[in-house]
């Protein structure tokens, strides 16, 4: 079965919520960069301790190694 890109994003990643949270994790990103905690091409991501990702507080941040593609979907809910 072949993955339909387009239904994935008009039924998932357009809705409001979703444009959100991905624009609070872009912006977690750009905090971290702009603090020194990052830098672009580091190949870490941005965790969120809490894993909300719309809670945006310095102390709710931190670096981490990049997670392989098969373990995302298990960390998220």
């Amino acid at each position: 079965m072949t993955r339909n890109y387009e239904k994935e994003y008009a039924n998932y990643h357009s809705s409001p919520k979703q444009k959100a949270r991905r624009a609070a994790r872009n912006k977690a990103r750009r905090q971290m960069v702009k603090a020194g905690r990052a830098s672009i091409g580091d190949g870490k991501d941005v965790a969120h301790l809490d894993n909300n990702p719309l809670n945006n507080n310095s102390g709710n941040l931190r670096m981490s190694n990049q997670t392989p593609k098969e373990n995302v979907f298990n960390r998220h809910n």
